[in-house]
C-alpha cells in the first residue's frame, strides 16, 4: 500500500506511540480521580503532554493547553463558548466544515458572519480583512493552511490587522500542527485549535486548544473534573474549565510519545523533508498532459504536503478508485469537508483528488503514483 492520505489521518504511527498506548491501557487509571498509583500515573502523563505541547508552540503556560477529542471538538468549544447573537465574526472560504457549521448555527441565532474570499495566490490577503470589520466584530476564525490546496495563510500579518482593531485571532491548525513550526507568541495568536492524529502522529480521539490566559471561554460541557465537587458550577480556571469528564488519557499517552518522536526528529527537519518530496512530486505532475493542479507551487515554498489535482473532466472519485485498484494507492477525492473552497476553485461538482504526503513518504512511491496517473490518463482518453 502507498498511503497518501495523511491530511485525513496519519496511518504510520511511530512504534513508540503504539507502545505508549498499550502501556497506558494496561497501567493507567483515571487522572484526577483518586490517589492510587494508576491514577497518579495518568495525571503525570497528562501534565507532561500538556507541557510538551506548550513547549512545542511556545505558549505562555502549560495550564493554557486544554485537551479535547479532536480539532472539531476544539473549534466547537471555542466558537460556541465565545460568541453571542450580538457579535459579528469574520471567517474565510478556505475553512473546513468544523469551522463553518458551528458558525452557521450561530448565524441562525442572530450572529453576523462575513466570509472573505481567497486572492489570486489562493490565500487570504490580510488587507482585505479591514473592509469587513464592523462596530460589533469580535474575532476572525481562519485556517492556518487549506486542507484542499495546502496553501498557508500569512497568519502573523492577519493577526496584526486583527489586533490593530482589538479583535481576536482564532486559528485552526489541523493541517499544520506537527508539520510546520508554530510559535503562538511570535505569531501573536489568541487561540489555536489542533488535532493530535494528523501531523502530530498521535492517536485519533486527541486534540486541544491553546488559549491566552486573558480570554474566558464558556464551557461547552459541564460535569466531573475531580475538583470542586460540591460546587454547582464548572470550575473557571484553565484547563479544568473546559475539560469536563474523563480525559482520553490512553490517547494522550500516545500523543505524549508522538511529541517525543517529533522533538527527536525536529519539526524543521520534517518540514524540509516534506517540502523536498512535494517539490519532486509537483515537478513530475506538471509534465502530465491534461492535469490540473490546484493551489500555488514554487520551489522551496513553505506549504503543507498537500497536492490536489484533476485529470481532465474525470470525476475525482473515479480517479481515486483507479489508483486503489491499479497500485493500492490511498488518496482522497470529493469535497474534503470544505465546500466554499471548492466553489472558489470551481471544483464543487468534480471534486479533487488530494495527495497528502508525510516525511516518511518515499520518492519511489511518488514515482509509482506518477506512472499510474499517466496510465489512467492514457486509458481514459
Amino acid at each position: 500500500m502507498i498511503y497518501l492520505d495523511n491530511a485525513a489521518t496519519s496511518l504510520k504511527k511511530p512504534q513508540m506511540v503504539i507502545d505508549a498506548v498499550v502501556h497506558a491501557m494496561q497501567h493507567m487509571g483515571n487522572a484526577g480521580r483518586g490517589s492510587s498509583d494508576s491514577a497518579m500515573q495518568a495525571s503525570r502523563i497528562i501534565f507532561q503532554t500538556r507541557q510538551k505541547i506548550n513547549d512545542l508552540i511556545n505558549g505562555e503556560n502549560a495550564r493554557q493547553i486544554i485537551f479535547t477529542h479532536n480539532a472539531t471538538d476544539s473549534l466547537n468549544t471555542v466558537i460556541k463558548g465565545l460568541f453571542s447573537p450580538n457579535d459579528h465574526i469574520i471567517t474565510t472560504v478556505m475553512e473546513h466544515n468544523s469551522v463553518l457549521r458551528p458558525l452557521y448555527e450561530l448565524q441562525e441565532q442572530g450572529t453576523e458572519l462575513s466570509i472573505i474570499p481567497i486572492n489570486s495566490k489562493g490565500i487570504i490577503d490580510p488587507l482585505s480583512i479591514k473592509k469587513h470589520i464592523k462596530h460589533n466584530t469580535k474575532a476572525m476564525v481562519v485556517t492556518h493552511a487549506s486542507n484542499v490546496t495546502g496553501n498557508i495563510n500569512p497568519i502573523k500579518e492577519i493577526a496584526k490587522v486583527l489586533h490593530d482593531h482589538k479583535l481576536l485571532c482564532i486559528v485552526d491548525a489541523s493541517q499544520t500542527m506537527g508539520a510546520i513550526p508554530i510559535d503562538v507568541q511570535d505569531l501573536d495568536l489568541d487561540i489555536l485549535c489542533f488535532t493530535g492524529h494528523k501531523s502530530l502522529l498521535g492517536p485519533q480521539g486527541t486534540g486541544g486548544i491553546y488559549v491566552k490566559s486573558s480570554i474566558q471561554i464558556k464551557p461547552l460541557k459541564s460535569g466531573g473534573t475531580g475538583v470542586d465537587t460540591f460546587s454547582h458550577h464548572q470550575p473557571s480556571d484553565y484547563p479544568t474549565a473546559l475539560e469536563a469528564g474523563t480525559l482520553n488519557s490512553h490517547g494522550i499517552a500516545g500523543l505524549n510519545a508522538a511529541l517525543d518522536y517529533l522533538n527527536k526528529v525536529g519539526i524543521h527537519t520534517i518540514r524540509d523533508q516534506e517540502r523536498q518530496l512535494l517539490d519532486y512530486f509537483v515537478s513530475k505532475l506538471q509534465n502530465i498532459k491534461g492535469i490540473q493542479l490546484y493551489g500555488t507551487f514554487a520551489p522551496n515554498q513553505d506549504r503543507c504536503g498537500i497536492v490536489s489535482i484533476n485529470l481532465g473532466e474525470i470525476d475525482s472519485a473515479i480517479i481515486v478508485e483507479e489508483l486503489i485498484e491499479r497500485q493500492n494507492i490511498i488518496t482522497r477525492g470529493g469535497g474534503h469537508c470544505a465546500p466554499l473552497m471548492h466553489k472558489a476553485l470551481g471544483t464543487d461538482q468534480q471534486g479533487v483528488v488530494r495527495f497528502s504526503l508525510s516525511h516518511y513518504t518515499e520518492y519511489e512511491e511518488l514515482d509509482t503514483v506518477i506512472d499510474c496517473l499517466k496510465e489512467i490518463m492514457k486509458d481514459m482518453q
